[in-house]
């Protein structure tokens, strides 16, 4: 167990139960949501002791619900991350799970099992908005982007989508809706390209002048709205997202799909564009933080937030929906773009008390934050040190929904929901992480694997955690991992290195 001087433990738990109900009527299954912030610090709110930042509606749901202190993102960037949420199993077992460029094609394909096929069997509406970047279509760089795009997030459990292709800095800068782009004139076609840019159209490298955001490093190929992008775009310009209005568009359509479906079980997966770059926030947030655009993207993640939790209340079903609000993996100041990140940030600590960032092997990689709430069901203001992982979800939402796995589903996916509802206190026999490298945490002891990739990233500023030599830590007494411990515990290495090798020695299983 971590120590009780690092952690608070967990108290009194609320059993496992579902919101009692006339004995006459059956057990109503709660709607899932599921939060995905982009890029937030485990120490980026104020619930996670934030001094300098306020972000009252995240407080809210903390103080309503359950916090987590040891949950994890099952990797340290965006596309790897999310695919393990949404099948069951680590990105790492599988190649081509790395981050994708915009133009991908489906990482998370029709033939695989998914989080939101599962529920689908057990009669939810499901719903996905906002950032996706796991591919489109069955090729890369094969897209229609003036039809249908197909396959899509139908074809794997989605009854509904409304996305960005890939991420705020890549091409193709626009919505789609249901398979397809929304808002496209027909005369004025899409185009897209990684690989070279289109004549005549000005990109962020040779036409620095047409910025109104400059980069720090990368970012300089197609230009969208005055701001330089990763990949080549050519028309399509009445579909062009603006960039100020991104969160309130994406909020908009995810309290929309909780309107239209409140009276079914529903599941929506929200995958923010907070607190990506480029941060660009709506005018209403500008100047309020005083850290610059990527604190005052924070306030307006918050306010997405509240908006949900606005609407839940609004139709009623607050308190027969499991919210969890969680983030994709840990923090980054500069990514790419000249925001005043660095420079604003003062004494604000986006990683907590943890070393590194998004990127890094370190725990402020993937330990990220994490709340739960479901009203009458899950204890109010209590925190938890359960050993969790987002893998998990999948088989913990199939047994609370009472839905059978079939024995290639979600296969490293274990059913935790009694941990995750905070019945139990005990989580995950170990977790595994992924970056550079491999690690695996096992209660108060963090193992890393040797490699030989860098161990600093100069263009973030951030410590990768990669060494050639094995590196173990004492988290109940080295939270922030400053000391190596390897040489004097010889056989606790040895014991986790075993571990991890048994784990990376099983056949990848064929999802189908």
């Amino acid at each position: 167990m971590i120590s009780k001087n690092r952690f608070v433990a967990l108290l009194s738990c609320s059993a496992l139960a579902f919101p009692a109900l006339a004995q006459d009527k059956a057990p109503k299954m709660p709607n899932i949501i599921i939060i995905n912030a982009d890029d937030l610090g485990y120490g980026d709110v104020s619930c996670n002791g934030a001094k300098y930042i306020s972000t009252p509606n995240v407080d809210k749901v903390a103080s309503q619900g359950l916090k987590f202190s040891n949950f994890h993102a099952t990797s340290a960037t965006c596309t790897p991350s999310r695919y393990s949420l949404l099948t069951g199993q680590y990105a790492w077992r599988v190649p081509g799970t790395a981050i994708a460029p915009g133009d991908a094609a489906m990482i998370v394909t029709p033939e695989m099992k998914t989080l939101p096929e599962m529920l689908k069997k057990a009669s939810y509406v499901t719903g996905a908005v906002g950032k996706w970047h796991l591919g489109l279509g069955r090729e890369k760089g094969k897209q229609n982007w003036n039809g249908e795009i197909t396959p899509g997030l139908k074809d794997i459990g989605f009854d509904y989508s409304y996305i960005m292709a890939a991420t705020g800095d890549r091409v193709p800068c626009v919505y789609i809706e249901n398979g397809r782009v929304v808002n496209l004139d027909p005369n004025d076609p899409i185009e897209v390209s990684y690989t070279v840019p289109f004549a005549g159209e000005p990109t962020g490298q040779n036409n620095p002048e047409l910025l109104r955001m400059k980069a720090s490093h990368g970012h300089n190929q197609a230009i969208v709205n005055g701001i330089g992008r990763i990949g080549y775009m050519k028309g399509g310009r009445k579909a062009l997202w603006v960039d100020e209005t991104i969160s309130t568009t994406i909020t908009e359509k995810s309290v929309d799909f909780i309107h239209k479906n409140a009276k079914k079980p529903f599941f929506l997966y929200f995958a923010t564009n907070d607190i990506h770059v480029p941060r660009v926030p709506n005018p209403q947030f500008v100047g309020l933080s005083g850290m610059g655009p990527r604190g005052d993207a924070i306030l307006e993640f918050d306010w997405s937030v509240g908006k949900i939790v606005n609407a839940l209340e609004a139709d009623g079903v607050a308190d027969n929906t499991l919210l969890i609000i969680t983030s994709d993996n840990g923090p980054v100041v500069d990514d790419g773009y000249q925001d005043q990140a660095v420079l604003k940030l003062g004494k604000h600590t986006p990683w907590g008390e943890f070393r590194g960032g998004k990127y890094s092997n370190y725990e402020a990689g993937t330990r990220v934050l994490s709340l739960i709430r479901w009203p009458n069901v899950i204890s109010k203001g209590k925190i938890s040190n359960a050993q969790l992982s987002q893998v998990d979800l999948f088989a913990s939402f199939a047994a609370l929904t009472g839905t059978k796995l079939d024995r290639d589903e979600a296969p490293d996916s274990q059913n935790l929901i009694d941990a995750i509802l905070g019945k139990e206190i005990a989580g995950r026999e170990y977790i595994i992480e992924h970056a550079g490298s491999l690690t695996l945490i096992e209660n108060e002891w963090k193992y890393i694997l040797p490699n030989n990739e860098p161990a600093y990233d100069l263009n973030v500023n951030i410590e990768l955690g990669n060494s050639p030599v094995p590196q173990l830590y004492h988290l109940s007494n080295d939270i922030g991992e400053k000391k190596n411990v390897a040489e004097s515990y010889p056989e606790k290495v040895k014991e986790l290195a075993a571990k991890l090798q048994a784990e990376i020695s099983k056949t990848a299983k064929k999802v189908n």
